[in-house]
């Protein structure tokens, strides 16, 4: 089978706004076709082994070209969504105050020039203790909310964890391990004094991310380019990638702290402190027969109140292993999604695709379930700061740009994990 190809460009004469809607619908009419030509070779493979104990070569090899044409199409869906999501060049502009115009003003003239003398004026205005040599300048606020306005687009965990906005290094929060004690009591009877609950403190330092996108000085006097949109693209992949792996292997040392770096222990024995996890009973792979049934065990193991919003985490590789189950009727479990903004379900949760989740192996805890929203907080440090450097990169101008996060589990039985052992 030859790998599939999406015509996304509008036919000639069809106007702009309805350009990427048509790009949409001829993607998505053909992941329904493949995910359709899935299902009937994945069909023959099990009949295949029903009939024969074992599956023809041939057919292995084309499920697999086209479980690959499927995350092929899946990721053109995605740079759709995310391609919607942005603003058009050109569009208007929310309307600033005469301060974060003059910010605005400030920044480009910095950033083009290296004129820093407007944002030095502007930061002792606002008492600010940056400075240039030191840390650089914060950029103007708009910039930042687009940062992190794309970074909730393609940062897979950021998108489904709470965000919290803070002014400090540290967000604290006081958590009840036990919780109060509480009885029935008749109208007259007395009330005896019930025992204090036993709290604990949570603590979510921000760390220091940095990317450092590089532009030619050509480029910066380009009077056509927007430095907001520039600045703002350079660094959101390289932001978005160190984040998508910190939030769940981070182990909390100059980065956030991952939720698969936080102890574990069997969920009949979980306890406060620690995730719970269900094992498959194989070793680095789904049991033999009824494979299905651990995922069911899986999501059962969550309580009723957060399965309300739970989702599924796993990388593309155990996707694609899970793409071939089916239940009792013979339904394939996994489902392409209905939109270009939405996510593929598996077992009606939505699939959510972390690239940095464990592949299959003895003892990995490859698959997540939970209400990620509830269970994994994300701390972004208010203020976006970018360094200009002309002098270590030459003939490039430098843009050594940082912004400090932080992250880790704020609800232990909010998530659950599938060990494979």
């Amino acid at each position: 089978m030859t790998e599939m190809r999406f015509e996304t460009k509008a036919p000639a004469g069809l106007p702009e706004n309805k350009a990427a809607t048509f790009g949409t619908e001829a993607v998505l009419d053909e992941f329904g076709r493949a995910f359709e030509a899935f299902k009937e070779a994945n069909d023959a493979r099990l009949c295949e082994i029903e009939t024969r104990l074992t599956a023809d070569v041939v057919t292995e090899e084309k499920l697999a070209r086209i479980d690959a044409a499927l995350d092929q199409a899946k990721n053109r869906l995605d740079r759709i969504s995310l391609d919607r999501a942005r603003p058009p060049l050109g569009g208007a502009e929310p309307p600033r105050d005469a301060s974060a115009t003059e910010h605005k003003a400030a920044f480009d003239l910095y950033v083009r020039a290296g004129e820093s003398a407007g944002l030095k004026r502007l930061e002792e205005k606002a008492l600010s203790a940056g400075s240039g040599p030191d840390g650089g300048y914060l950029v103007p606020s708009t910039i930042e909310r687009e940062v992190l306005r794309r970074l909730a687009e393609i940062s897979p965990i950021r998108a489904i964890a709470t965000v919290r906005v803070v002014s400090g290094g540290h967000y604290k929060r006081a958590v009840s391990v036990n919780g109060p004690a509480a009885g029935w009591v008749a109208e007259t009877a007395p009330r005896p004094q019930t025992d204090a609950p036993s709290l604990s403190e949570l603590s979510f330092p921000a760390m220091e991310l940095y990317a450092m996108p590089a532009a030619t000085q050509t480029l910066l006097d380009d009077a056509v380019l927007d430095i907001d949109a520039w600045l703002a693209e350079e660094v959101e992949t390289a932001f978005a990638e160190q984040e998508s792996v910190a939030f769940v292997t981070g182990n909390g040392v100059g980065r956030p702290k991952g939720f698969l770096s936080y102890d574990t222990v069997a969920n009949a024995s979980w306890g406060a402190g620690k995730l719970g996890f269900v094992a498959t009973g194989a070793a680095g792979a789904f049991p033999a027969s009824n494979p299905t049934d651990v995922l069911f065990d899986l999501i059962y193991a969550l309580r009723a109140g957060y399965r309300q919003g739970a989702s599924f985490v796993m990388n593309r590789r155990v996707q694609s292993a899970i793409r071939k189950f089916k239940d009792a009727d013979g339904n394939y479990l996994w489902q392409p999604p209905l939109a270009a903004d939405r996510a593929a379900t598996l077992m009606g949760f939505p699939l959510v695709e972390a690239e940095a989740m464990p592949d299959l192996s003895a003892g990995s805890h490859s698959i997540a379930f939970g209400d990620f929203k509830r269970g994994y907080l994300v701390v972004d440090r208010v203020g976006l700061r970018t360094l200009r450097d002309p002098y270590s990169a030459k003939p490039y101008v430098l843009f050594y740009t940082t912004k400090r996060v932080g992250g880790g589990v704020q609800d232990f039985d909010a998530i659950k994990l599938l060990r494979f052992a």
